[in-house]
C-alpha cells in the first residue's frame, strides 16, 4: 500500500484554487491528533474518492494543513451519476457516532419543548399549592384571585418586549434567561409567601415576567434553525409541551405536597429549570451561523429551505388598527382566554369546594380536561384542513371552527349549575376544554391568514409577530382581570356567577367573529 504525503490547503501560500466549502478540521489542543474522513474530488468527467488521515503534528504549525492519502479505497464514478447537489465540489463522510449525527435543528426543537413543559409545570403547580397555602395563611377568595393574578402582571409586560430582545442579543439568551428566571421565582415561592403577601405578589410578578419571553424567543428560534417544510410539525411539537407540562404539574403536585408539603413543589419544580439550562448553554446557539459543529449539509438544508420574504422595515400601525377583522382577532382573544385562564387557575377550587374531591383527586381529575384538549385540537386542525382541502372557503372554515371553540364551552359551563353528579361534572368540564381547543383552528390560525408579512415578522429577524402581540396581550389581560374577578366573585357570589361571566364572553365572542372576521388577506 502506497502512502503520500500531501498540502491539503495552505493558508499563506496558493499552490491551488480552494474549494468553495472547506472542512473544518481544526484539532483540539492534545498533540498527535489523528482525524480520518473521505474526500471526494470532482472534475467534469470523473470522481475520485480518497481516504485521508489528517494528522497533528503538535509542532504548532498554522499556516498549513497536511494530509496522509492513502491509495485503497479509490473508486472510479461516472460524472453522470453524481448528485447535483453534493456539497460543492467535497463532500466529507466523517465516522461519527450516531448521536452526533442526529439533527441539530430537532436537538432545538427538543429543547424548546423542553422549556415549554417546564413553563406550564411551573404555572399550573400554584393552581394545586394554593389550596394548602390559603387554609395555612388564612386567605379569602378575593386575596387567592389576587396572588393568581399577579402572574399576569409580569406575563404582560415581556410579550412585545421579548421578541425584540431576541432580535437584538439572540433567542438563545432570551429564552435561557426566561428558564433560568422563572425557575428561581418559582423556588423562591414558599420564601415570599413566609415574607407577606406582597413579596409573593412580586415574585409571582417575577415569575411571570420569565415566562412571557418564552414564545416570542421560541419563535425566533425555530424561525432561523427550521425550515419552512418541517415548521408545522415542530411547532406543534413545541407546543405540545404546554399541554404536557400541565398535565405533569397537576399529576405530581398533590403527591409532592402529601409527601413533603406544599413548598416542596416550588423548590423542587424550579430546580428543574437549572438542569435545563445547563443542557441548553451547551447544546444551543440562537442561529445555525452561530453553531461551529453544525455539519455542512444539514447547514445547506436549513437555509436552502428558509423563508426568503422580504422583512417588514416598518409597521403601518394605523393601517392595521383600521381593519375590523383585526379587531374581531383582538375582542375575540379576550373573550376566549377569560374562560380559558380561569379554568387553569381556579379548576382545582372549584373540585375541592364544590365536588369535595381532595387535594389527590383535585389534581387528578384535572388532567383530564387538558388531555382532552391536546385530543381536540389536533383533531380540530385535521378537521379544518379538510374543509378547506375540500374548497370551503377559509373565512367559512375559520367561523365553524372559532364558532365550536365559544359555544362549545359555553354550552357545556351552564349545564354544570344542573349537575349533581361528581362525574358528570368533570366531565362537561372536560368536553368544555376539549371544545375550547378547537380555537387552534380557529383564531390562532387568522393572524397568517388576514396578514402573513405582519404574522411572520416585525424586523427581519423578530418572529414574534404583530398581530399575535396585539390579540395575545388582549389575551393576558383577560388573565389578569378574570383570575382576580373570579375570587371577588366567590366572596360575594357563588360558582354559578363565575361561569355565567365567562358563558357571556363566549356568546359576545361568537357575535363579534362572526360578524367581522374573514379568512382572507386584508394587509399586503
Amino acid at each position: 500500500m502506497n502512502t503520500t504525503r500531501a498540502l491539503l490547503y495552505s493558508f499563506t501560500d496558493r499552490p491551488f484554487r480552494p474549494l468553495k466549502s472547506l472542512p473544518d478540521i481544526s484539532f483540539p489542543k492534545r498533540p498527535r491528533e489523528v482525524l480520518n474522513f473521505r474526500v471526494r474530488l470532482r472534475t467534469d468527467q470523473r470522481c475520485c474518492v480518497f481516504r485521508v488521515s489528517v494528522r497533528n503534528s503538535g509542532r504548532g504549525e498554522t499556516g498549513k494543513v497536511y494530509a496522509d492519502v492513502k491509495s485503497d479505497r479509490y473508486e472510479i464514478l461516472e460524472s453522470a451519476k453524481l448528485e447535483e447537489d453534493a456539497l460543492d465540489d467535497a463532500v466529507l463522510d466523517s465516522t461519527v457516532p450516531w448521536w452526533e449525527e442526529f439533527p441539530k435543528r430537532w436537538v432545538i426543537v427538543i429543547l424548546c419543548f423542553s422549556a415549554f413543559l417546564l413553563c406550564n409545570m411551573d404555572r399550573v403547580n400554584m393552581s394545586i399549592a394554593i389550596l394548602p397555602m390559603s387554609a395555612e395563611y388564612n386567605w379569602n377568595p378575593a386575596t387567592v384571585g389576587l396572588i393568581q393574578s399577579s402572574f399576569f402582571w409580569g406575563y404582560l409586560l415581556t410579550q412585545i418586549a421579548g421578541g425584540i430582545w431576541a432580535d437584538t442579543v439572540g433567542g438563545k439568551r432570551v429564552l435561557g434567561f426566561g428558564v433560568i428566571w422563572w425557575s428561581i421565582a418559582t423556588a423562591l415561592t414558599p420564601v415570599a409567601a413566609k415574607a407577606g403577601l406582597p413579596f409573593l405578589l412580586i415574585v409571582r410578578a417575577f415569575m411571570g415576567i420569565g415566562e412571557g419571553v418564552a414564545m416570542p424567543a421560541m419563535n425566533t428560534i425555530l424561525s432561523k434553525w427550521v425550515p419552512v417544510s418541517e415548521r408545522s410539525r415542530s411547532l406543534a411539537l413545541v407546543y405540545s409541551g404546554m399541554y404536557l407540562g400541565s398535565v405533569t404539574g397537576l399529576a405530581f403536585s398533590p403527591f409532592l405536597i402529601h409527601q413533603f408539603g406544599w413548598p416542596s413543589v416550588f423548590y423542587s419544580f424550579g430546580s428543574l429549570g437549572t438542569v435545563w439550562f445547563a443542557a441548553w448553554l451547551s447544546k444551543a446557539h440562537s442561529s445555525p451561523l452561530d453553531d461551529p459543529q453544525l455539519r455542512p449539509e444539514e447547514k445547506k438544508l436549513i437555509f436552502a429551505n428558509s423563508s426568503s420574504k422580504e422583512p417588514v422595515k416598518s409597521i403601518p400601525w394605523g393601517l392595521i388598527l383600521s381593519k375590523a377583522p383585526v379587531w374581531a382577532l383582538i375582542v375575540s382573544h379576550f373573550c376566549h382566554n377569560w374562560g380559558t385562564f380561569i379554568l387553569l387557575t381556579w379548576m382545582p377550587t372549584y373540585y375541592n369546594q364544590v365536588l369535595k374531591f381532595n387535594l389527590t383527586e383535585s389534581g387528578l381529575f384535572c388532567v383530564l380536561p387538558w388531555l382532552t384538549m391536546a385530543f381536540s385540537a389536533n383533531l380540530g386542525g385535521w378537521i379544518a384542513d379538510t374543509l378547506v382541502s375540500k374548497g370551503l372557503s377559509v373565512t367559512t372554515v375559520r367561523k365553524i371552527m372559532q364558532s365550536i371553540g365559544f359555544l362549545g364551552p359555553a354550552f357545556f359551563l351552564t349545564q354544570l349549575s344542573h349537575i349533581d353528579s361528581p362525574a358528570m361534572a368533570v366531565l362537561c368540564m372536560a368536553c368544555s376544554q376539549g371544545t375550547d381547543a378547537f380555537s387552534q383552528s380557529g383564531l390562532y390560525s387568522n393572524h397568517q391568514d388576514i396578514a402573513p408579512r405582519y404574522s411572520v415578522s416585525i424586523n427581519p429577524c423578530n418572529a414574534v409577530g404583530v398581530l399575535l402581540g396585539l390579540s395575545n396581550t388582549a389575551g393576558v389581560l383577560a388573565g389578569v382581570f378574570g383570575t382576580a374577578s373570579t375570587g371577588y366573585i366567590l366572596q360575594h357570589g357563588s360558582w354559578d356567577d363565575v361561569f355565567k361571566v365567562s358563558v357571556g364572553l363566549y356568546l359576545v365572542g361568537t357575535v363579534v367573529w362572526n360578524l367581522f372576521s374573514t379568512g382572507e388577506k386584508i394587509l399586503d
